[in-house]
């Protein structure tokens, strides 16, 4: 074990990638010479050249084009977005032709893609930097949508991903990059995908969260057990498709159930577990179900990020309106 960064789990994952795997390719704005803005890729171009780590224009639909069109000839591509929102400028490319290869071509050609990019609030971006767009492609069919909370499943999710026949939407928490650290194993190892992890064991309550929210669920559920509230902390780490079996688990485990997510409240990854729980595990259930979102609103301008964020705060006060409930 060694400690690290999330952004230097996700550096070596590739590293350990482009080693193992000749066919895998790095692409996207800056990735090259300059490793990324934020440095994801930093060093892998001096060490495997230009032909395998490499930088395109800044055109979005360029590189998902170029994307799967590689991976048509036995190439396996792991893209960059270099922000979370420019991805809808390559939504065509993933929704109306990464995602339906599979089924198109009968099962004889797959679209083995990883598109890799930051999201997140935390890190005060400009407008259109920050958003939280898992929602948008939990929809879509025949693509797996990845969100670690950690430096270790930062590295055995990304490789996972790697190997996966199918496109994966691997979403790296912004403020995560830097601000957390933690124990990461040694070498080459993949965390398996489309399954949730629990965080941190409780009886009483269930908190279900998934990347940049986990550790405010921690930190959350850490104050509740000072106040004799033993809060579990469900990890869901792949949001499409979820692990059905292991929010059963903790529902039928607690009785009780909060979901947080950072993005905004209608449409998201919480409303589809709720719906879930309320459809498969309704019986099991003491109350209604807790939801702790971001506000319906366009994300804000940096001055406005601290009052726009969901907090540990929030989940404190609606675990304990849940606990609470007669």
């Amino acid at each position: 074990m060694a400690v690290k960064t999330y952004i230097a789990a996700i550096t070596e994952a590739l590293d350990l990638a482009l080693e193992k795997d000749k066919d895998a390719l790095i692409f996207g704005e800056d990735v090259g010479q300059n490793g990324g803005v934020f440095r994801a890729t930093d060093g892998l171009q001096a060490k495997y050249g230009e032909e395998r780590v490499f930088n395109t224009p800044l055109a979005e639909s360029g590189i998902g084009g170029m994307a799967i069109g590689l991976a048509t000839q036995g190439f396996h591509p792991i893209m960059e977005i270099q922000f979370g929102t420019f991805i809808f400028e390559v939504f065509d490319s993933i929704a109306g032709q990464m995602s339906r290869t599979r089924y198109r071509f009968n099962n004889t050609r797959s679209n083995n893609i990883v598109v890799r990019t930051p999201y997140g609030i935390g890190t005060k971006t400009p407008e259109m930097h920050a958003d939280s767009i898992e929602g948008l492609f939990s929809q879509i069919p025949g693509i797996r949508v990845v969100m670690p909370s950690n430096p270790a499943d930062a590295k055995g999710l990304l490789l996972a991903s790697i190997e996966n026949n199918d496109p994966v939407i691997f979403l790296e928490n912004l403020h995560l990059y830097r601000s957390l650290k933690g124990e990461v194993p040694e070498g080459y190892y993949t965390t398996p995908l489309d399954t949730a992890a629990v965080a941190k064991e409780g009886s009483d309550v269930s908190i279900i969260a998934y990347g940049g929210t986990v550790p405010l669920a921690l930190k959350a559920a850490e104050q509740l057990e000072k106040e004799g509230i033993k809060a579990e902390v469900l990890d869901l780490r792949t949001v499409a498709p979820l692990d059905i079996a292991s929010i059963g688990k903790t529902v039928e485990k607690t009785g009780r159930v909060v979901v947080v997510q950072e993005a905004q409240r209608t449409a998201g990854i919480a409303a589809n577990v709720m719906a879930e729980i309320s459809e498969r595990f309704v019986l099991n259930l003491k109350a209604p179900i807790g939801r702790v979102t971001g506000p319906d609103s366009i994300f804000p301008f940096a001055q406005a990020e601290n009052d726009w964020a969901v907090k540990a705060e929030d989940i404190v006060n609606k675990v304990k309106e849940v606990v609470d409930y007669d």
